[in-house]
């Protein structure tokens, strides 16, 4: 990820979603962190679960060479982890923590989605607070890494969006700087004609209007959370759907 952002000097918003898996059997962080969650509610320890995640951004931090207080962070964290916690402050940390590892190791400011991304009481995003909200803050720091998934409520409270959600946070800080395009690095090639699990080797659809992607986000393709369309169509930013891997 580090190779793709310095590839090009104009990638000066990089924004993370928390660890997914690392082969066929392992566990989201996202997940384990919904896990702690259902353990907090029913009085079990979430002990060995919460382990499980600190070892994770333990040996990111490890591999590659970050100077991080993670224990620091891994308290707070706990701390924060209670029964009058929302299950959206629990499974945000996932991309708050990935974040602050990703900041320091491209040397980007960490700026906390919490402090930017604004929704109203009735859950949904407040668009013009938000992007005037990031404007002054990327003015000051200019290469940023902001957590996905996540903003506040007016009442400070935590609220994420569905699941997939890093995809919206990347299209909203695209819409409020005016980016020339917005990046969606994920783990396909684009979108395919067909869902590859049912197809062999579909081919890819090169170009798709805002409107066709939105359709097929409605209809259950898997590519882009369905919400990814708005900010970006309004702009008219080019959403470019691109391979990690390749």
């Amino acid at each position: 990820v580090k190779a793709i952002v310095e590839a090009d000097p104009s990638r000066k918003v990089v924004v993370v979603s928390a660890p997914g898996k690392r082969f066929k059997e392992d566990t989201k962080v996202t997940d384990l962190l919904y896990i702690c969650h259902a353990h907090i509610r029913y009085n079990a320890s979430f002990e060995e679960v919460f382990e499980d995640i600190s070892h994770r951004y333990r040996q990111i931090a490890q591999g590659c060479g970050l100077k991080q207080d993670l224990e620091g962070e891994f308290e707070s964290v706990k701390k924060s982890m209670t029964k009058v916690s929302s299950v959206d402050a629990i499974v945000s940390r996932g991309e708050y923590l990935n974040a602050k590892l990703m900041a320091e190791y491209l040397g980007y400011t960490f700026i906390d989605s919490k402090d930017w991304l604004f929704f109203n009481y009735d859950g949904k995003v407040d668009f013009e607070k938000s992007y005037d909200t990031l404007k002054k803050l990327f003015a000051r720091a200019q290469k940023v890494v902001l957590p996905g998934f996540y903003g506040s409520m007016p009442d400070g409270e935590i609220k994420t969006f569905s699941r997939g959600g890093s995809d919206v946070t990347g299209a909203i800080a695209a819409a409020a700087l005016d980016a020339d395009a917005y990046e969606n690095w994920t783990d396909v090639s684009g979108i395919l004609m067909a869902d590859p699990r049912i197809v062999e080797n579909p081919r890819p659809i090169e170009q798709v209007t805002f409107s066709e992607l939105r359709e097929l986000s409605y209809m259950g393709a898997h590519v882009l959370h369905e919400e990814t369309v708005f900010p970006v169509r309004q702009k008219n930013i080019p959403l470019y759907i691109k391979n990690t891997n390749d």
